[in-house]
């Protein structure tokens, strides 16, 4: 992989500390996905078995209510989306569309496993760097709920607290 791929990769939140030799072994098991404008990277419902990581372009997350599509937040450069999938391989919770060209690495699940058997410790990190990205995202909904419920003025401003 390219030195100037690798170091994007680890000054991303998700790869925060990972060798470059492990992320080599990671890319190297990944798709690369290019996606035009208003193409979908998955919808709601659909089987998870991997996450994605953005390395170009920007994304919006969308859920399904009463039969309308409802904009979560955006992503962009250096986000990842899908990875509740690596954990809990429940079905996705919402959709992921494309606003601009994408271009995002697909990682499986499999790729992970794979870690977990050949490098413990690396595993555990990515683990932890995805387990901290959910909990950061966690606190942003727990945060705007509240707000909700007090009835404070800015409460439903800005859902993409949750995702950035």
């Amino acid at each position: 992989m390219p030195k100037s791929r690798t170091a994007a990769l680890q000054a991303m939140p998700i790869f925060g500390g990972v060798r470059a030799d492990v992320l080599d072994v990671l890319v190297s098991s990944a798709k690369s996905i290019a996606l035009e404008k208003d193409a979908f990277f998955f919808h709601e419902g659909d089987r998870a078995e991997s996450m994605f990581v953005l390395e170009s372009g920007e994304v919006v997350l969308l859920k399904d209510w009463a039969g309308a599509q409802h904009v979560l937040g955006r992503l962009s450069r250096g986000d990842c989306f899908g990875e509740m999938a690596l954990l809990d391989l429940f079905p996705r919770s919402a959709s992921v569309q494309a606003v601009t060209p994408c271009v995002a690495l697909e990682l499986f699940t499999a790729s992970l496993h794979n870690l977990y058997e050949t490098d413990l410790a690396q595993f555990a990190l990515v683990q932890t760097n995805i387990a901290r990205e959910l909990s950061r995202r966690l606190r942003a909904a727990d945060e705007r709920a509240f707000r909700e419920r007090i009835g404070h003025p800015h409460a439903g401003a800005d859902w993409s607290l949750l995702l950035t």
